[in-house]
């Protein structure tokens, strides 16, 4: 959510472009699709006023705005755009969206470009009880598949918020808990909370049946034990191997690598341990040059790990890496 936040319009305007430029996790393909589309004007210039208005919390103007025939289904435009009232559940305007839900406003109208969020998920992402019990009580649909881009479902995006009782919400209303993850760097839920170290969502999730072995996505995606294992949190990975995860599994072929050349290029010591103990291949390779978790250490200065690695029979070839994360 940050990156989106960070291009809302606050009030003087910055481009498209300007805004893309920003975003460290934008691919090169989302750039040349923005570019394409982009037509001159300036972000702030793609939003009505009672958008604006929304993303305000300014109710008196929005309620002047509906008494003047403001469309209140106006769709977001720009690529960071948000209906009313998605731009009232992504800042938490409460009020603003009970009056934009009594005006007709449609729960699961479609996002703007960027992870192409609905209302729901915007209210998951800042972990809003009141606003989660509003949409769902309205209709909003609680399986909504993930945008493409950076895209979360309700319960993947309350799950990397950290917040149970959104979480516990989700699943009690019908939340698929093994969604499939936007094609670019999506996750599942369980890796979204394994991400984020929230080791009671993880022991939820799988409680709940969450697949601790789901493929990660082809682009800048995660399993589960990559997530922790890159996060740095002992605890949930082994929570996770004691469920069964895949120390070996493959990492994305676009920003991936097994659990091991994560820990290894985060320089954690104890999971780079704990995963050798558990039969990690030391010579696992992965990325685009095939390189092993000893070269992900090197090309990321991590000297500590790279005498683990070594002294449990890694190659000693420490040239050629790339940070694969």
């Amino acid at each position: 959510m940050a990156s989106q936040l960070a291009s809302i319009p606050p009030g003087r305007v910055h481009t498209r472009n300007a805004n893309l430029a920003a975003q460290k996790h934008v691919s090169r393909d989302e750039v040349v699709e923005e570019k394409e589309e982009d037509d001159g004007d300036d972000e702030e210039e793609r939003w009505t006023a009672l958008q604006l208005a929304a993303k305000d919390g300014d109710l008196a103007r929005v309620e002047e705005l509906l008494l003047q025939g403001a469309d209140v289904n106006a769709p977001p435009r720009g690529y960071y755009g948000n209906t009313a009232l998605q731009a009232a559940c992504l800042f938490g305007r409460e009020d603003v969206a009970h009056r934009l839900v009594s005006a007709g406003a449609e729960v699961d109208a479609p996002g703007g470009n960027n992870g192409n969020r609905k209302a729901l998920h915007q209210a998951c992402a800042i972990s809003h009880v009141p606003l989660v019990n509003l949409l769902l009580a309205a209709g909003a649909d609680v399986n909504s598949p993930a945008g493409r881009y950076h895209g979360r479902t309700a319960l993947q995006a309350a799950a990397e918020a950290g917040h149970l009782t959104v979480v516990q919400l989700l699943l009690n209303a019908g939340a698929n808990v093994n969604a499939p993850p936007g094609a670019t760097a999506g996750i599942t839920a369980l890796a979204a909370a394994a991400s984020g170290s929230h080791m009671d969502i993880v022991d939820l999730l799988l409680d709940r049946g969450a697949d601790v072995n789901a493929k990660p996505t082809r682009h800048k995606g995660l399993t589960a034990l990559q997530a922790a294992a890159l996060n740095g949190s002992l605890a949930i990975v082994d929570r996770l191997i004691e469920a069964g995860a895949d120390v070996n599994a493959h990492g994305s072929s676009f920003k991936g690598g097994t659990a091991l050349h994560a820990a290894a290029e985060r320089g954690h010591a104890d999971i780079v341990k704990r995963l050798i103990e558990s039969g990690a291949n030391i010579e696992a390779q992965s990325g685009w040059g095939n390189q092993t978790p000893l070269q992900s250490a090197a090309v990321c200065g991590q000297d500590a790990i790279m005498d683990i690695l070594i002294s449990h029979g890694a190659s000693g070839i420490t040239k050629g890496g790339t940070i694969l994360f």
